[in-house]
């Protein structure tokens, strides 16, 4: 073996600092679970002013989806998540891109095999060696091959793959930092390959490579992998290299016995951000899925997160993703937002319905922002404004308001007259001429608003009263949609 290109891959290594990555596989867009290895990767770096990789792990080519690196580094950044080295950017260990570093991958096989830590096999069948019963494995019958016999197999051109030779005997024991010490007995270990056939790593054997080459100090993985660590742990000591630290997070749920999962139909980070929720939301609350910061308290921003986020806090119980939350979350989140802010982001969502330009965006915006959960809410709540629904006389019947269609018909008449004597539109001229004239008619508000909210909205339910939506509409158009209703409750009265 060429000892100097060892030196020189270990000379490489970025030391003193810690170091964390999220290693994602490129299958399409990022789930929750993956937002939060991410999330808490970020934050166990950024807290101890260390370094934040990202690494892409493209060596199953079966599952790889083209644009889905491109759809990761958009959601990092989109999220805050933004990484100090990766494929887009490089950095001291690069390349970040697991089909760009097969180069590396081969020799470190080789070197085990010369160790005698793993094995050529020759077998046809490639599948991991345990038994039926999942128990302990089945002896592979190239395990027991002299070295060189194999070595020699290798160069006249036999195929392989590079298989670990686990021990049979003892206990090999995990330490994580959430789980505690995990012992797995060693005879339940198969021979798992390191190196296919097709000279590209396994998912496992790269995954050690590179944390140790790119200088990983602190692994954060989701808890089924938990199973696997016995595997590289006997790796990294056959190496003679040290052992990062381990932090497992739990399963997301999606109820009390299924895991939240993209062939299940359950949301991805991208789904939730179409479905209307804000992205600081969203890390919001996925950064509770498992990890508690004690207290009372639940809104934190990711500055807020890098001040009190510690692992002491992840829990080992599954955590629920529940909807309903994240839309109370998204709702506390909309609320706070500076109303600038606010109108910027809503207005594809009004001008999807709304193309009336002698409509306000701005007082539109400002009238949803306390009355929408999600911004998807927002075309169903103002679509009235830009065509007059065709309604329903029966609206106009309101008990609490006492209100009939005669009554409304009245309302409606003097209210047009009263509002036709207006010569500055504002949402202050017509709450006071509005309220003179309930108090001229002998009415109660609710009587003299109810008709106005329906002809001008035609619907029930609306996020303001008759006041608000009259303004907004402006002059013409408040007296037009009266003038429907006037000649809608006429008709019916006939």
């Amino acid at each position: 073996m060429n000892k100097q290109w060892f030196e020189t891959q270990e000379a490489k290594i970025p030391r003193g600092k810690v170091r964390t990555r999220f290693a994602p596989s490129p299958t399409g867009y990022m789930h929750v679970g993956g937002l939060r290895t991410a999330l808490y990767a970020y934050l166990i770096a950024k807290k101890d002013n260390g370094t934040f990789i990202l690494r892409i792990e493209d060596t199953d080519k079966a599952r790889y989806v083209e644009g889905a690196t491109e759809i990761i580094i958009k959601t990092l950044r989109d999220a805050g998540l933004i990484y100090d080295e990766g494929p887009d950017i490089s950095g001291p260990v690069a390349p970040y891109t697991q089909s760009e570093r097969l180069d590396t991958y081969k020799p470190y096989a080789e070197l085990l095999c010369e160790k005698e830590a793993a094995y050529y096999c020759f077998c046809e069948k490639q599948e991991d060696t345990r038994q039926g019963d999942g128990s302990s494995p089945s002896p592979d019958p190239c395990r027991d091959i002299p070295y060189t016999d194999s070595k020699t197999r290798v160069d006249a051109g036999a195929p392989f793959v590079v298989r670990m030779k686990a021990p049979h005997e003892g206990e090999t024991t995990v330490v994580d930092v959430v789980f505690g010490e995990v012992t797995t007995p060693n005879k339940t270990l198969d021979d798992m390959i390191l190196l296919k056939r097709d000279g590209y790593p396994t998912y496992n054997f790269a995954n050690v490579i590179d944390d140790h080459l790119m200088g990983i100090t602190h692994v954060m993985r989701g808890s089924e992998y938990i199973s696997s660590a016995p595997k590289y742990n006997l790796l990294y000591k056959a190496f003679g290299w040290e052992i990062p630290t381990y932090i497992t997070v739990s399963l997301i749920l999606r109820d009390a016995n299924n895991k939240l999962s993209k062939r299940h139909g359950d949301p991805t980070y991208n789904d939730l951000l179409n479905q209307g929720y804000l992205p600081e939301a969203v890390l919001n609350y996925v950064a509770l899925l498992g990890w508690s910061p004690g207290g009372e308290r639940e809104m934190f921003t990711l500055k807020d997160m890098l001040e009190v986020f510690d692992v002491s806090g992840i829990s080992k119980a599954p955590a629920i993703f529940d909807i309903d939350k994240l839309t109370h979350f998204n709702s506390e989140y909309i609320r706070a937002m500076p109303v600038e802010e606010f109108a910027k982001i809503a207005r594809p969502y009004i001008c999807s319905v709304i193309k009336n330009k002698n409509i306000s965006i701005e007082a539109v915006a400002a009238i949803l922002q306390a009355r929408c959960e999600k911004l998807t809410d927002i075309p169903e709540k103002i679509d009235f404004f830009e065509d007059l629904p065709d309604y329903d006389t029966e609206l106009y019947i309101h008990k609490k308001s006492k209100t009939d269609k005669m009554v409304s018909r009245d309302m409606l008449i003097a209210a047009k007259k009263a509002l036709e004597k207006i010569t500055q539109w504002t949402n202050e001229s017509i709450h006071d001429i509005l309220i003179a004239l309930a108090l001229k008619l002998e009415v109660k508000n609710a009587t003299l608003m109810w008709p106005i909210r329906i002809a001008t909205a035609g619907k029930a339910v609306t996020p303001v009263g008759a006041i608000e939506i009259c303004s907004i509409l402006g002059y013409d158009e408040t007296i037009r949609r009266i003038e429907v209703g006037i000649t809608k409750l006429s008709e019916d009265n006939q």
